[in-house]
């Protein structure tokens, strides 16, 4: 039973005997065999197609709830019985936004695989929104994203507390005090991260708090990478984690401009689906908490 209804949810996922069937590596014929089965267990229809494509239909959407609670408990049967004495998965997957994975997570998996070289790795670097919606999609269990949501199926701990700091050339001649207060902040020209981001999610909410007007963005760039580079060859200004600009201002590369009484700070957080259990993450969560600043 738990093959079938794994197999349903994958159905469900994709709404595509097609596509389950290469995630799944069997035939095409036995995923129509296992729904059809289970359609007849529970006399009723789960699928209906449309065209090239199929939906659920409102027995499958509930019955779609039901699975997810039993392959979770599966999930937590085998966590106790069957994994409680292994050391540690051979494969991990797990979604990580874009700063935390250029500058802080690669060092922390470096150190552990010295511990536990058996486990590999696959890490989904992208922006908190898209880390989100993987993780609420059940494509991995876990993440590490720039600030929180208020979404009720995903739970957040806090990881790390972090800096978001105004950077700029540090050969730029301006402000040579090094200070500026907030109506000089809302003139001068800043390169933003695009819509989605963490830190321009946290960036925005931190200047409604603040009853601060719009920034002067003129350029939107995909990465915090992007905008440094943007940076190494003009004079204008971005609003970064601190620890993405470490190196850079050891190297005098960029230098940090103070804002005035304004101080920008946000945290990383652990982020699952609300409910979801694993002990080989707590694990790991554990081991990043205590190795990710050596």
């Amino acid at each position: 039973m738990k093959t079938k209804l794994h197999i349903f949810k994958i159905v469900a996922k994709h709404l595509s005997f097609t596509r389950a069937a290469e995630q799944l590596f069997i035939s095409q014929p036995a995923i129509s065999k296992s729904i059809k089965n289970l359609e007849e267990a529970y006399k009723t229809t789960f699928f209906v197609r449309k065209r090239n494509s199929i939906v659920l239909t409102e027995e499958g959407k509930a019955f779609l709830l039901y699975v997810n609670k039993i392959l979770a408990i599966y999930d937590e049967m085998d966590e106790q019985f069957l994994h409680k004495k292994e050391i540690f998965p051979d494969n991990v997957s797990f979604g990580v936004s874009t700063t935390l994975s250029n500058y802080i997570i690669p060092r922390v998996i470096a150190k552990f695989r010295i511990q536990f070289p058996q486990t590999k790795f696959e890490i989904i670097s992208d922006n908190s929104s898209s880390i989100e919606n993987l993780i609420l999609n059940e494509d991995i269990d876990f993440g590490i994203t720039e600030g929180r949501t208020n979404n009720s199926k995903l739970h957040f701990e806090k990881f790390i507390k972090d800096e978001i700091v105004l950077v700029t050339n540090a050969n730029n001649s301006a402000f040579k005090k090094g200070v500026i207060d907030v109506e000089t902040l809302q003139s001068i020209p800043i390169i933003e991260r695009e819509k989605g981001s963490g830190t321009k999610a946290v960036i925005d909410e931190f200047l409604k708090e603040n009853e601060i007007k719009a920034l002067n963005a003129v350029v939107s760039l995909s990465s915090t990478e992007a905008i440094k580079n943007y940076l190494y060859h003009s004079d204008h200004f971005a609003l970064l984690s601190i620890s993405a600009v470490n190196a850079d201002l050891i190297q005098n590369k960029l230098k940090i401009i103070d804002i005035k009484d304004l101080n920008i700070e946000r945290w990383f957080y652990f982020v699952k689906r609300t409910g979801y259990q694993s002990s080989n993450m707590v694990f790991f969560e554990n081991f990043i908490r205590n190795n990710y600043n050596f």
